[in-house]
């Protein structure tokens, strides 16, 4: 049965269409050197910057952000907003090349030659490392724009978060196996001491487990697993009854950051907590035509971060084989409905009105790593 399940996902995975797909992101993403706009980027507009009363008022930075975020029109051009490079964007695809490598090494025919496809890697893991944000404790990552939030202070670009950090590690740690380059794991691991000092701020969850159970991994650093530990007790403290989270993305990131912290630590303590979340991210996020749901409630918008995170938390869980009737489905809907000719994917489809903006980290770098994960699990052997 188990080998009648793989050899119908090789089957599907050597469809022309999802090839072609695929191969149509990857050059686009490539013809831009990986750097593009991002929905909360407004204020790197050089016309805005150029307005010194506007800049320095909250308020009006609070209405620009949401403006180019909001807007289905792309005004970046005109208000000459620079296409940059993302620390996130720029981890996950470093994930996808990672995967990319180990499903030839597993036996997929190369779109990409093995040694390009080396290459790849070895760019964009010194690509991240330069995205590295400055005068912290410890290797930590930040977006590439000011974000203004509501009845909140300026975040200045670069500004360290967890998550950000997180996509940082888990892709260093991932082209490390791949070449050996220890400076790759040194900076990797070097992120625990900044999500240490982040935690005796605040009772940080999902990500900070994801990293210190990695550091962990290589380290047996007791405190490391102590502290993902009570980490993914916060988080789990924040999972609803039915098993959800707040919405489809941070159920799938969440469900992601418990496994990986159950299988680096080898602490099940929450595997009825990953059961019961999974068992509804699945059958309540998911329709039965394929649409991917960011909220449960209702259809739109539908988040082009919904389905990439659908293969993560699959590959993740080892559960291709027992939803690949579902994850086809979800995969045609996305091919069909939010890619663009041009091979870039849509950031959402409304009801109404959709953003068909080449986001390159929020949306393009999202999917890039979800088709590697359908990808690779297609030749586990």
């Amino acid at each position: 049965m188990t080998l009648l399940l793989v050899h119908n996902i090789k089957a599907y995975i050597m469809n022309p269409l999802l090839k072609e797909s695929f191969e149509k992101l990857r050059s686009y993403c490539e013809s831009q050197d990986f750097a593009g706009w991002e929905p909360y980027d407004g204020l790197n507009s050089k016309v805005f910057q150029a307005l010194p009363f506007f800049k320095r008022s909250a308020s009006c930075r609070l209405a620009v952000v949401r403006k180019f975020r909001r807007s289905p029109v792309n005004f970046r051009r005109i208000a000459r907003v620079p296409k940059e490079h993302n620390a996130t964007g720029i981890a996950l695809f470093l994930s996808g090349y990672c995967n990319l490598y180990r499903a030839v090494q597993r036996g997929m025919k190369p779109e990409i030659p093995q040694d390009d496809c080396l290459e790849r890697i070895r760019h964009l893991a010194r690509l991240l490392l330069s995205l590295k944000s400055k005068g912290h404790g410890g290797s930590c990552w930040g977006d590439n724009f000011d974000r203004q939030v509501r009845h909140k202070p300026l975040f200045p670009k670069n500004t360290p978060t967890v998550d950000a950090t997180s996509f940082a590690v888990a892709a260093l740690c991932e082209a490390y196996e791949i070449t050996g380059d220890k400076d790759y794991l040194d900076e990797a691991l070097s992120a625990a001491d900044f999500v240490t000092d982040a935690l005796h701020e605040d009772a940080c969850g999902a990500d900070a487990s994801k990293i210190l159970s990695t550091c962990y991994r290589y380290t047996k650093n007791e405190e490391y697993k102590l502290l993902a530990r009570t980490s993914a007790e916060a988080c789990c403290e924040a999972q609803n009854k039915d098993g959800s989270w707040a919405d489809s993305l941070d159920t799938g990131y969440n469900l992601e950051a418990l496994q990986v912290f159950q299988d680096l630590t080898g602490d099940h303590s929450f595997r009825k907590n990953i059961s019961r979340g999974f068992d509804f991210y699945i059958r309540n996020f998911f329709l039965a035509d394929g649409i991917p749901k960011y909220y449960e409630d209702r259809i739109y918008p539908v988040d082009i971060r919904c389905p990439g995170q659908l293969f993560v938390v699959l590959s993740k869980s080892g559960k291709y084989g027992d939803w690949q009737h579902l994850t086809r489905k979800v995969m045609r809907w996305t091919l069909k409905n939010m890619q663009d000719r041009d091979g870039y994917f849509y950031y959402q489809v409304r009801a109404h009105s959709s953003s068909r903006i080449p986001y390159m980290g929020w949306s393009n770098a999202f999917m890039f790593h979800g088709l590697s994960c359908f990808l690779l699990n297609g030749y586990r052997q």
